[in-house]
């Protein structure tokens, strides 16, 4: 973030990756979305982005790249941002991304550092989705599955700045690579507080992801995730299959918004009108001595 003036910063982010479905239009929504995430979960809007994409074009038909680009040029639209321009590279295998460059107000702007003992923990997109994605690469997903978790990953964060610039929530973030789990042990670090989680309110993309962790169907990412969560999570009788799921790796997953209980109803409506993925209240909040997160049924 870099501010400009009183009441007016930049914040510039870029992210990128390799395919994770097929379809070259949708793995350009999907980056696209993901990209855009950042400027959104810190409560700005974006502005101007710059596509990047590397390509082995001895591998990959002008007819995929363009497929690509338009895929991220459709969501940049929606997100009433402007595309400069970009740069292509060759790369041994394919990525895409955006660089962009986002306006928020310091006075309204979203970290995760901003928390307090309370506040409820409200998701906005289910979890599932670097599970499925695996699946998919393995053939273990049924066509209705794949369709539904691309249309989520391709969905927008844009909820982010109208629930900040109203003052709604005290701290965001968006649940990507680290999980569930690793982005909210950032925050309840950040912040000097605890979380507690409810596991029967955490959404899922679907029954079929506990069907495929039961079948091996796990990212490796996600497997490191949970290794690492057994230094700050407390387990309640919470099975294993649970465990994976608060831990998977997503990919342009959605908002974690910690919301003061006078400004939860409010929040939540606004959630529904806004047709979020899932407005979910998956915890609370809590004082702790330590940067604990307490998972129970």
């Amino acid at each position: 973030m870099y501010r400009i003036g009183h009441d007016r910063a930049l914040v510039q982010t870029t992210d990128f990756f390799t395919p994770i479905v097929d379809d070259p239009f949708s793995y350009g929504q999907i980056a696209a979305a993901n990209a855009l995430s950042d400027v959104y979960a810190m409560g700005g809007r974006p502005l101007t982005a710059l596509n990047i994409i590397g390509v082995p074009v001895d591998l990959v038909p002008p007819e995929a790249i363009r497929e690509i680009l338009r895929g991220g040029a459709l969501k940049i639209r929606q997100a009433k941002c402007t595309l400069l321009g970009g740069h292509t590279i060759k790369n041994p295998e394919p990525i895409y991304g955006l660089a962009v460059t986002g306006l928020v107000s310091p006075r309204r702007m979203l970290t995760n550092a901003g928390a307090r003992p309370g506040d409820a923990l409200v998701l906005t997109k289910p979890l599932g989705t670097g599970i499925v994605t695996t699946g998919i690469k393995r053939g273990l997903t049924t066509a209705v599955l794949e369709r539904k978790v691309i249309a989520i990953m391709a969905r927008l964060n844009d909820a982010g700045p109208e629930v900040a610039e109203r003052g709604w929530a005290r701290a965001a973030v968006d649940v990507t690579g680290f999980g569930l789990l690793g982005h909210l042990d950032a925050m309840v670090r950040a912040s000097r507080v605890g979380a507690e989680i409810e596991m029967r309110n955490v959404p899922s993309v679907s029954r079929e992801v506990f069907d495929l962790i039961a079948a091996g169907c796990i990212p490796g990412g996600s497997r490191d995730n949970l290794a690492y969560a057994k230094d700050f999570v407390e387990w309640d009788r919470v099975s294993d299959a649970e465990k994976t799921l608060l831990a998977d790796a997503q990919t342009s997953g959605g908002l974690l918004l910690c919301v003061p209980d006078r400004r939860l109803e409010a929040v939540l409506t606004l959630l529904k009108h806004l047709k979020t993925p899932c407005a979910a209240i998956i915890g609370r909040i809590v004082r702790s001595a330590k940067p604990k997160i307490r998972v129970s049924p």
